[in-house]
């Protein structure tokens, strides 16, 4: 069997040929939270070029514990830019510099759970018009890329059985506005980004926790329990430490949920070659997402992405992020219980 690198080229910042299947996803995500005043939020494009649409999500987590949300299916025609429903990504500098950029209308969610049945919560709360300008600048190196073999060539997998085929990862610091109807907000925060593509299903994976923290500019950790199968399960990640990456060998994480088996708060270990990391977090506030599709059985399959702006806590002090856990729904309950 040929040897596996991971390959990562300045390139892969902008986007690829489409593969030819049907599933085909290239995305890019950005989170960053203003420390200060502790508001910030998440922005998402996927481009699904051979279906002919792209899933654009924006959410904004504001104060009161209200959160701004907008969701869509834009039409596409190429996988040439990331620019669909209002929403646009730059890459000024690859690894380096970017631009976020979003413009339209937000649901404006007082009780975030509503979004439990997403119909209804648009039906029941208020729109309005949003606007985003963020600069996003890299504070760490780069981390991931794509498997292939030795000589170049690419790894086979099933589409059907697929997440992505290549993934990377990097801590940022974010600089812009967020305007809401009438209120406005300077953001001078801190987050992770994450690019994507090949083949994808939210349901290819059983479940996942995907932790993004940052303390501060020098501390910094991205935890990640992947579980595909009951064969197969990855855990790893990174710890930032004064602009370097040290790679994650080994991590756990213990939660407490609500009634509606939402994640409330956790503690979190990981380990190092150099060192063992302890992090405690507490969701200040998370809203539910759901992705639904019909297998070819005629089977609706249902995958639950809950999204909670988190409070770190790592050695007395207090930093924010992200965490991200995403389970498959089986008689009304998250499978990754």
């Amino acid at each position: 069997m040929s040897e596996i690198i991971i390959k990562l080229e300045p390139e892969d910042e902008f986007n690829h040929t489409p593969d030819e299947v049907s599933n085909y996803n290239e995305s890019m995500y950005f989170n960053v939270f203003d420390h200060s005043s502790k508001i910030g939020g998440w922005f998402r494009l996927g481009n699904r070029p051979n279906e002919g649409y792209a899933e654009m999500t924006c959410c904004l987590y504001l104060p009161d514990g209200k959160i701004g949300f907008m969701f869509g299916r834009p039409s596409i025609d190429s996988n040439e830019l990331f620019n669909a429903g209002g929403m646009e990504f730059k890459v000024l500098e690859p690894f380096k510099k970017l631009a976020v950029s979003y413009t339209g209308k937000l649901l404006i969610l007082e009780d975030p759970k509503q979004m439990m049945d997403p119909a209804k919560a648009f039906k029941s709360n208020i729109t309005q018009p949003c606007e985003v300008n963020i600069q996003i600048e890299g504070i760490s190196p780069m981390f991931g890329g794509q498997a292939v073999r030795k000589d170049g060539s690419p790894m086979n997998s099933d589409p059907e059985k697929s997440f992505s085929k290549a993934h990377y990862e990097q801590h940022t610091s974010g600089v812009g506005t967020i305007k809401v109807g009438d209120e406005e907000w300077a953001i001078q925060g801190l987050g992770l980004r994450d690019k994507s593509w090949g083949p994808r299903y939210w349901q290819a994976i059983e479940w996942y926790r995907w932790l993004t923290i940052n303390i501060n500019e020098e501390i910094g950790f991205m935890l990640s329990i992947v579980h595909q199968n009951e064969d197969s399960e990855k855990r790893g990640g990174i710890v930032l430490v004064d602009g370097e990456y040290q790679t994650i060998k080994d991590c756990r994480i213990e939660t407490e949920y609500d009634e509606d088996y939402f994640h409330t708060s956790f503690k979190a270990w990981a380990k190092t070659d150099k060192d063992e990391y302890e992090i405690k977090g507490r969701v200040l506030s998370l809203i539910p997402l759901r992705n639904r599709r019909e297998n070819p059985d005629g089977e609706m399959l249902t995958t639950r992405i809950s999204e909670g702006m988190t409070e770190y806590t790592y050695k007395g002090i207090v930093g924010y992020g992200m965490s991200e856990y995403l389970d498959q729904v089986v008689d009304g309950k998250p499978v990754g219980l």
